[in-house]
């Protein structure tokens, strides 16, 4: 039975992408050039938790918290027609602009540090987010004015919600149109990757009250995509998408000092066969 795929992102959570089928499939396992696997990748790039460069010159046993807020781009109508996994139909994608999280770091001895993010279960507009990410980085001096720096991290977790059907796309009046039911989908999206960058940034101990970044990285990404759909003939869509894919991207960026603890900074981040998105970041020390 067809199913309409139109997706339904939160704001501040994980944009999500619509995939339309004529017929129930249990997995599907694109190729890594297909639409369904480049888009996959396409609404990753915004979730990547990439460097702060602010904290890789932080004394240790500093702690810093900050909010980051990320540009979330619109795919072309050409990667939005599905192609492997279900009848190739220009999809219908409704995606938030504008994604956000908490961030918080502690600077630890040696050039070491941590940093962790976290959205916990608290639904909104009938999503249900439980993401999770770290990285750990370890910094030295080139010379007095640059610092390099390299760093592993990762996000996992889970988005939960009526993706696929919700409950304004259900229909009860034709058995082979979409969303067919009376109840919502149940859907899941796990955005699973982990990545390593290295980075370049300027050295706050030269006096400057502006800093700047580049550098590069890749990114292993493993997102999960299951389809949860009951329609009223009694059939229900498990489809599970999968698909495993590398990336390399790319970031330069700039910060400016507002006071003694707090920074704002603004990114451009590149993953160069995908998406390229604008992140700001607003952090503040509470201990130094």
């Amino acid at each position: 039975m067809p199913i309409r795929r139109s997706v339904h992102a939160v704001a501040l959570f994980v944009p999500l992408m619509c995939l339309s089928a004529s017929a129930a499939l249990s997995q599907c396992r694109p190729p890594r050039d297909s639409h369904e696997a480049r888009l996959l990748a396409f609404y990753s790039v915004p979730i990547v938790f990439s460097a702060d460069p602010q904290v890789f010159s932080l004394p240790a046993g500093s702690v810093r918290v900050a909010g980051e807020g990320a540009y979330v781009p619109t795919a072309s109508a050409t990667l939005q027609q599905t192609e492997i996994c279900y009848t190739g139909r220009a999809e219908n994608t409704g995606l938030t602009s504008f994604f956000g999280r908490p961030r918080i770091a502690v600077s630890l001895p040696h050039g070491f540090g941590f940093e962790a993010s976290y959205l916990p279960p608290i639904t909104v507009a009938n999503a249900t987010p439980n993401l999770g990410s770290a990285a750990l980085w370890f910094t030295r001096a080139v010379n007095t004015s640059i610092l390099v720096t390299a760093r592993l991290h990762t996000t996992v977790g889970v988005v939960k919600g009526p993706i696929t059907c919700p409950q304004s796309a259900l229909q009860q009046a034709n058995s082979e149109a979409p969303c067919y039911g009376t109840k919502p989908s149940t859907d899941e999206f796990r955005p699973d990757m982990t990545g390593l960058e290295l980075i370049a940034s300027t050295n706050p101990a030269t006096g400057n009250r502006v800093q700047f970044s580049a550098g590069i990285g890749m990114n292993q990404l493993y997102p999960r995509f299951r389809v949860g759909f009951s329609d009223l003939n009694g059939g229900t869509d498990h489809t599970q998408i999968t698909v495993n894919l590398t990336r390399f991207t790319g970031l330069v960026g700039a910060a400016v000092r507002l006071s003694q603890r707090c920074d704002a900074s603004t990114q451009i981040y590149s993953s160069f066969t995908d998406a390229t998105t604008v992140r700001a970041t607003l952090g503040c020390l509470l201990r130094r």
